[in-house]
């Protein structure tokens, strides 16, 4: 097998003009592939405990959570269902390797290989993804309706409990994916994904934390260095109204927050620290997932230094630290 995910296309070209701007389809990114695990294998993962997995069946796209029974699978519908299993590069060794031929992107950003097997017309409905993703084809074909641009924060979705499927779907274009082929969507792009025949897709998935995420986790780490800062009064006049808070008081709260975020080594830590962390930390021991990053970060504030300090993150803890030439 010889994989190429962008063809003969350049990286620089890529990230240039495809990376988070708009899709990319690649025949043939994977020659001759053979999936390194079957439907089988893979209704095999989602019986275990430890194994994040769903199922979506019918038009009416009803999720069920696993662990499964095996006699569950004994039980489904001829067609229109989908099984999916997330970070199954943790659990098979031959489908951790394919990351290697992502060597085009930092891999700390890449999250996991959610993998999938459907059922004729299957699919989990037309939505988007908060995040950049490379979707494979393994076994069969899987047509995929591709809407015009990003979605906004604010598009209309129908009233589902387990999915965020959009209630107006307006797809730009179609395209059918082959053994071997692949298609890049950016973040946010509408898709609609439905499998032609008996259909195995491999997704490679890019870590995208929200805002929220990572300002509650650096708040953490914040708090755990015990070096915080207080509030302190704007200056005062005699209050008009005692219950009001006035707009200096926003400001003031404003300048206190910036001077934390102004603070690049920290940031640097605490952004290395938290981008390796484990997909799965209370499995590690069976998973035995490395993540890890190194940063470099300048031994002066002038611009003028040539010496960094480099350090290296293993699964969220610093295990190198050492002083280097740019």
């Amino acid at each position: 097998m010889a994989m190429n995910p962008l063809g003969s296309m350049p990286a620089e070209e890529f990230l240039l003009y495809y990376w988070q701007k708009r899709p990319l389809l690649v025949r043939g990114a994977w020659k001759k592939f053979k999936p390194p695990i079957d439907g089988d294998e893979l209704a095999g993962l989602s019986l275990e405990d430890e194994v994040e997995s769903r199922l979506v069946i019918g038009p009416e796209h009803i999720v069920e959570f696993g662990p499964f029974s095996a006699d569950r699978f004994n039980h489904l519908p001829n067609k229109q269902w989908t099984l999916l299993v997330q970070a199954v590069n943790l659990w098979v060794p031959e489908v951790h390797t394919m990351l290697d031929e992502f060597c085009f992107l930092p891999r700390w950003r890449i999250d996991d290989v959610m993998v999938s097997y459907a059922s004729k017309g299957g699919g989990v409905g037309p939505h988007y993804d908060d995040y950049d993703v490379f979707l494979l084809q393994g076994k069969g074909q899987r047509r995929w309706q591709i809407g015009a641009g990003e979605c906004e924060p604010n598009t209309p979705l129908i009233d589902h409990q387990d999915l965020k499927i959009l209630a107006d779907f307006q797809p730009d274009q179609e395209l059918t994916l082959n053994e071997g082929d692949m298609l890049y969507l950016p973040p946010r792009w509408a898709h609609n994904g439905i499998a032609l025949d008996e259909c195995i897709t491999f997704s490679i998935g890019c870590r995208a934390p929200s805002v929220g995420e990572m300002l509650d986790d650096l708040a953490t780490e914040i708090i755990a260095r015990g070096e915080q800062k207080f509030l302190r009064d704007p200056p005062l006049a005699p209050p008009k109204d005692s219950d009001e808070i006035l707009l200096n008081y926003i400001s003031e709260v404003k300048t206190l927050l910036l001077s934390v975020l102004n603070d690049d080594t920290l940031l640097a830590e605490w952004f290395a620290q938290y981008m390796t962390q484990p997909k799965y930390p209370h499995l590690i021991e069976l998973t035995h997932e490395i993540r890890k990053a190194t940063i470099k970060i300048p031994l002066a504030n002038d611009n003028t230094t040539t010496k960094y300090q480099a350090r290296t993150y293993r699964n969220a803890e610093m295990v190198e630290d050492r002083e280097v030439d740019y």
